[in-house]
């Protein structure tokens, strides 16, 4: 005898397990290829330069330096994103912020929190995969440990300054162009494209002036052993003193845009 209410329930867990295998599936393909892609393009052209160009050395750094860094380096970039500060902006600019001003907690650190869970996933993902990988090749898997620990603040600090940023929506419809600027900002100078010893000395000064180094490079110089403890605790204090200076810049700019702002209709 078939019940139908049984069935119902029976259809209706059956649907949800099967939205939640597709939905984990989608997010470790995403994982994957947005992880593989780039590096395989660096691979390549660290092959074509080294092996069929016949350089030996390129700024200090080897073949096999090169390989390893941007293998290791594309651990922490996966971290390092997050489109959060978007969602803020676009709060903004259409009025949907005022869904959230009623709410017992700041917006700001709302949006993060909402959105932080996939990302603090992947870092775990990445943490498992690289101690396993430098196991396998006889490296420190334990450095990766404070590595990761570097590049999830270097998470929170990447939204900190967009969410100071998206604030200009406020004031200009456009502020999607100036997350775009900065997002490609920290694509050069966190070492996710090159590494930054690639920098000509004379310009170094540039990527060590901001604090984008400590998303990608930084982590990925600890735990290729070429940081100290010491060097990573002190890029952990800077990195601690940005975050504390961007989260009072918050608390300003976000105190001034909520005073202008209107959300007629809403």
């Amino acid at each position: 005898m078939k019940v139908p209410g049984l069935q119902w329930r029976w259809a209706a867990l059956k649907n949800g397990l099967q939205e939640d295998a597709a939905y984990r599936i989608e997010f470790l393909i995403g994982l994957i290829s947005s992880a593989a892609v780039p590096a395989a393009i660096q691979v390549v052209l660290w092959y074509a330069i080294f092996k069929v160009g016949g350089q030996t050395e390129v700024a200090g750094m080897g073949y096999s330096d090169l390989v390893a860094y941007t293998l290791v380096s594309t651990l922490f970039t996966q971290v390092r994103g997050g489109d959060h500060d978007f969602d803020l902006q676009e709060m903004i600019r259409t009025g949907g912020l005022s869904n959230y001003l009623l709410r017992p907690v700041s917006v700001v650190e709302f949006v993060y929190l909402r959105g932080a869970g996939g990302r603090f996933f992947t870092a775990g993902i990445c943490l498992v995969i690289g101690a396993l990988g430098m196991s396998l090749v006889g490296m420190d898997p334990t450095r990766l440990i404070g590595a990761m620990v570097l590049a999830i603040m270097g998470n929170i600090l990447h939204y900190q300054i967009g969410a100071v940023l998206a604030t200009t929506a406020f004031l200009w419809e456009e502020a999607y162009s100036v997350l775009m600027v900065k997002n490609m900002l920290v694509q050069l100078l966190s070492g996710e494209l090159l590494p930054l010893t690639l920098f000509p000395e004379k310009w170094a000064w540039i990527w060590k002036s901001t604090p984008f180094y400590l998303y990608v490079f930084g982590p990925t110089q600890y735990a290729l052993g070429k940081w100290s403890t010491l060097e990573l605790l002190h890029a952990m204090g800077v990195g601690g003193l940005w975050m504390l200076g961007v989260w009072l810049m918050i608390r300003i700019t976000w105190g001034l845009g909520i005073r202008n702002y209107s959300s007629l209709g809403n």
